[in-house]
Formats: structure tokens, sequence, C-alpha cells
């Protein structure tokens, strides 16, 4: 049996797991709301990833821009 599931909130960092078990719509909210119009949709990121209008990455592992 799971233990109760911690509170996320936009911009919290998640696990590879969490990232499989989310939902697009749970996904997006984690997403700070100046970006979340960018979210392509879990199927369309990699490796937790996805580009941003200026090329930078947000990354859902990290809970932020990913540095390059």
């Amino acid at each position: 049996m799971e233990g109760p599931r911690r509170r996320l909130r936009a911009g919290s960092a998640i696990t590879p797991q969490e990232f499989e078990e989310l939902s697009d719509e749970q996904l997006e909210r984690l997403v700070p709301k100046a970006w979340r119009e960018f979210f392509p949709g879990k199927d369309a990121c990699f490796d937790g990833c996805f580009y941003l209008h200026d090329g930078t990455v947000w990354s859902f592992y990290k809970g932020g821009l990913r540095d390059e």
C-alpha cells in the first residue's frame, strides 16, 4: 500500500516515477503559470523536459529551468 502523496505545487521537483504516474493535467500544474501554455503534454517531453518559446528547457525533475 502506498503512503500519502506529498502536495505538489508549481516549481516542485519530481522523480521520474512520479512523472510517469502523473497525468498531463497534474504535470501542467507543476509548471509556473507564465509557462504553462508551452507545456506540450507528457508524450512530447523528453527525459522529463520540454522547450519553452525562447528555447530554454523546463525540467520536471529539477522543478525549474535546466542549465545548459
